[in-house]
């Protein structure tokens, strides 16, 4: 495929029926699975929502999925601990998967990707609280692509970060 992500029009839809899941393919197998198998249970279970990027209205360039998390306000660092509300549990949004699919690597769209994701939570965080974004990076270049949007690691737990909602914020102003 020639060209980047300002050459092709691409968009993001809410994950429907059109959209062809059978034909995604990013050489991570349990990425595919899930948007393949699992995210249309996950969203009919009220589990996870599959935000898709895509050219032509059905072919899935990448896709990302969210929901609702929450952490023990103990369990994050004590510099990021000391600017939240002193709860047992902290509100958070997980960003559950985020994939390119093979045929559109090195196009951008993994930034693309995740500033749509980031630009939802802040959007979202006014009506339901967040503190953040949590994100399971799956291998090292997964972290070190995470890490040059300012997520933090996550104590205790190899390839979880963290992303407060103040930078977060800071992206959007």
């Amino acid at each position: 495929m020639a060209g980047g992500p300002q050459e092709t029009k691409f968009s993001f839809e809410l994950l429907a029926a059109k959209h062809g899941r059978a034909a995604f393919s990013c050489g991570e197998g349990s990425l595919d699975v899930c948007l393949q198998k699992k995210a249309g249970q996950d969203f009919k279970r009220h589990a996870a929502v599959s935000f898709v990027l895509t050219p032509k209205g059905t072919e899935i360039a990448g896709y990302y999925t969210l929901s609702q998390y929450s952490v023990q306000l103990e369990s994050l660092s004590e510099e990021i601990a000391k600017k939240l509300p002193k709860y047992p549990m902290v509100p958070t949004t997980l960003i559950g998967r985020l994939a390119i699919s093979s045929a559109y690597r090195g196009r951008g769209l993994g930034e693309m990707l995740l500033m749509d994701a980031l630009h939802r939570i802040h959007r979202h965080s006014k009506e339901f609280a967040s503190a953040g974004t949590i994100v399971d990076a799956i291998d090292k270049a997964a972290v070190a692509f995470y890490r040059e949007y300012g997520f933090l690691d996550f104590p205790g737990v190899p390839g979880r970060l963290f992303l407060p909602m103040g930078t977060i914020e800071n992206l959007f102003k």
